[in-house]
């Protein structure tokens, strides 16, 4: 799925860590960036917290709502030009602190690269992408040749071992394969 136009895309998470934010941009003078939310843990950017940029750490001065997203200030960046060093990239946490989930809870990162099956063991392909829509997650399931959207609802994904490498799923009726812009290589 290519990017909006006008839009980079995100730069994928380092090894042993998770996206929790997007820095967007820089934010007035004073080195404070605009990041877009990814996780629902805003207790992640309060205040004397350490999130990695770059496999940096960094402290957060302070965050505060801006705009469906948060102004983040990080200790040490104090000035635009310092700012918008970050421009496009994550902010990560390490997967070791991330809090457990419960029972059938599951982080994206963790749902990326399963393999898919449907509920009779034909192979779809696997997890590339988690979309958020709104309303639920959609999986971007690929193979070789083509691409398939699950949503990710209890009445479509009946099982999801992650330790196994697995996911099954029993797809709506209609859905159907898009053929992939150019076959993708493994």
């Amino acid at each position: 799925m290519a990017p909006k136009p006008g839009r980079p895309s995100q730069p994928e998470s380092s090894d042993g860590f998770v996206a929790v934010g997007w820095v967007r941009g820089p934010h007035g003078i004073r080195g404070e960036l605009r990041v877009s939310l990814l996780s629902d843990v805003p207790e992640r950017f309060a205040p004397e917290s350490r999130i990695w940029v770059a496999a940096a750490p960094y402290k957060v001065k302070s965050a505060r709502p801006h705009r469906g997203g948060l102004l983040v200030a990080l200790d040490g960046i104090r000035t635009r030009g310092q700012a918008e060093r970050f421009r496009n990239l994550l902010l990560e946490v390490p997967e070791g602190d991330l809090a457990p989930l419960s029972d059938g809870q599951y982080y994206r990162f963790q749902i990326v690269g399963l393999a898919v099956f449907d509920v009779e063991g034909q192979k779809l392909g696997h997890v590339e992408r988690v979309l958020d829509t709104g309303a639920n997650d959609v999986y971007l399931v690929q193979d070789e040749e083509s691409e398939l959207l699950i949503p990710a609802i209890d009445s479509v994904v009946k099982e999801i071992d992650v330790a196994g490498g697995r996911m099954v799923v029993e797809p709506l009726a209609g859905l159907e394969r898009r053929p992939l812009a150019r076959p993708k290589q493994r």
